[in-house]
């Protein structure tokens, strides 16, 4: 799960922006306090674009433009070519990547200091960018005819985990998150994506994600309920935010054992105790891979070697399956 300082469990006290927010509303429900109370003069994330379905950079400076932005984009999209990045008093909600090179700049132009200091960097949890093409095959799956742009779409949100979501005209159809997410959009997940080592933010000041209630094997459960977030404060700036905050009535936080955060996020858990397996079978399989330092890596690997065989021999198989 990362380095932390203090993980909670919580929600917006705003219901309408714990409704409209994928998880509880936590990251809407920041933006709009620190906006409102000068700490921010924007915040750029992303949106969807004129055409709903596509997601592009946005700049977010009142509540309305916060609520319009809730919930997840699960398409393509490049927060960081935002140009009000680089205007002092914005703060920036971005993909575990995007924070994580947003952060090396910061550090690499010596910025974060009293004169000009660094972005509020809030992030989520990740498991993954799909293809914008996943989108419109969801589209055309619940009968929306290929090529027309429909009205309004939405990933999730208005309600927890939500629904994937498509109105045109007098038109509203939808499907489970189990079923978009998994069905489509999940195995339609860039590779870079599969090989990443951080799909938890962990060069944020906060991190966010779903705190699921789990079934006896400990699998997330998907039903629809009022949201629940895990709130991760990475950085001493970021837990100062949030207990401002909190203080202010904006955000609700209870106390959590950061494993129970781990038991209820299987994928991400799997994702860094197999990703040395993984960069292994792909370079055997000829691929060029990207290098990873200060991950323990290699330790997790030790403790599970024969999870590592399988997984680096199912990688090495795949990929070799796709040229042939």
């Amino acid at each position: 799960m990362g380095s932390f300082i203090g993980v909670w469990k919580g929600h917006a006290t705003d219901p309408e922006t714990r409704y409209r927010g994928s998880s509880a509303g936590v990251l809407t429900a920041l933006s709009t306090w620190l906006l409102e109370s000068g700490r921010a003069t924007r915040v750029a994330g992303a949106g969807a674009g004129r055409d709903p379905r596509r997601t592009v950079p946005v700049s977010i400076t009142t509540k309305e433009e916060a609520l319009a932005s809730a919930g997840s984009r699960y398409a393509p999209t490049a927060t960081l070519a935002n140009p009000d990045i680089q205007l002092p008093g914005t703060a920036v909600i971005g993909k575990p990547c995007e924070i994580s090179a947003l952060r090396s700049y910061v550090d690499a132009a010596g910025l974060g200091g009293v004169r000009q200091p660094a972005p509020i960097m809030l992030s989520f949890f990740c498991a993954g960018t799909p293809s914008a093409h996943a989108t419109q095959r969801l589209i055309e799956s619940l009968g929306i005819a290929k090529g027309t742009p429909p009205d309004s779409l939405w990933y999730r949100g208005r309600g927890w985990p939500g629904r994937f979501t498509v109105k045109l005209r007098d038109i509203s159809r939808s499907m489970s998150y189990d079923e978009s997410w998994g069905k489509v959009l999940g195995p339609a997940t860039q590779w870079r994506c599969k090989v990443c080592p951080d799909g938890v933010g962990e060069s944020a000041d906060i991190a966010v994600a779903d705190f699921w209630d789990s079934d006896e094997s400990g699998y997330p459960i998907f039903n629809e309920a009022e949201g629940s977030s895990a709130v991760i404060a990475r950085t001493i700036r970021g837990k100062g935010i949030l207990m401002e905050a909190v203080s202010e009535g904006i955000i609700e936080l209870d106390p959590i054992d950061i494993n129970s955060l781990a038991s209820v996020q299987p994928l991400q858990v799997q994702r860094r105790t197999g990703l040395l397996a993984r960069l292994t079978g792909s370079l055997v399989a000829g691929r060029r891979i990207p290098r990873f330092t200060g991950f323990g890596l290699t330790k997790m690997a030790g403790r599970q070697p024969r999870l590592f065989l399988r997984v680096a021999r199912g990688t090495y198989r795949r990929i070799h399956s796709e040229k042939s």
